[in-house]
């Protein structure tokens, strides 16, 4: 079974009195264990197609089932168990809680799924050992360089061992250096550890490290290769 299933999903936004069609019948599976790119211009409907596979927004027609749960037929509050339960996310702008330790923001989805503390600190440690971030425990995110921001991100992602991570312009922030170990990291997470990942890049580096490219254009596929 495919852990992300698109069918004829179309997503339409109102600007003004001008309609916008991010997607236009998109159709998409998407395989455990997978390494994949989104790729295209901006306004191409990258990261909207990946908002609705992480159930961020919803469709204006069509279906999208993850993990075998079709998005349209849960609450929203369903939905929200299921993206802490299943899902994790990188974002561009790294979106760590300032106020909270590197280690305080990773443990922060085992919290919400009332993981007992002593499982919480094994798993974060763990994770943080996985990631390069060993000893950097108990900094903030602003005593942290770029890249290593972007770990602790990983490791929040990671830490929960959801079955599909969706990242978004997850390398835009950083130098072509760090991005690379980034990428190399994530990579190892998908080889060792099984963890699917789903990226929406521009980034040539991303998109050379991708098992599968998919491009689109005005809100349709309009490549879907094997590398």
């Amino acid at each position: 079974m495919s852990i992300v299933s698109v069918r004829e999903v179309t997503r339409q936004y109102t600007q003004g009195s001008h309609v916008v069609h991010a997607l236009r019948g998109v159709d998409l599976d998407i395989e455990a264990r997978e390494f994949t790119v989104l790729m295209g211009p901006s306004g191409s409907g990258k990261t909207t197609l990946l908002n609705l596979i992480g159930a961020l927004d919803e469709p204006t027609s069509g279906s999208v089932t993850v993990d075998g749960r079709d998005l349209g037929a849960l609450s929203p509050g369903k939905r929200s168990d299921l993206r802490l339960e299943r899902l994790g996310f990188v974002f561009q702008s790294y979106n760590l809680i300032p106020v909270l330790s590197a280690y305080e923001n990773a443990e922060f989805v085992l919290r919400m799924r009332g993981v007992p503390a002593a499982e919480r600190k094994k798993r974060v440690l763990e994770t943080f050992a996985a990631v390069g971030l060993h000893g950097l425990e108990d900094r903030r995110p602003n005593e942290l360089s770029g890249g290593q921001q972007q770990r602790v991100a990983v490791a929040r992602a990671i830490v929960g061992k959801p079955a599909l991570v969706l990242a978004d312009e997850p390398t835009a922030n950083l130098d072509s250096e760090t991005s690379g170990e980034l990428i190399a990291l994530m990579k190892s997470l998908n080889e060792e550890f099984g963890i699917t990942f789903l990226f929406a890049t521009h980034d040539p580096s991303v998109m050379a490290a991708a098992k599968r490219v998919i491009r689109l254009v005005d809100g349709t596929i309009h490549e879907d290769r094997q590398q």
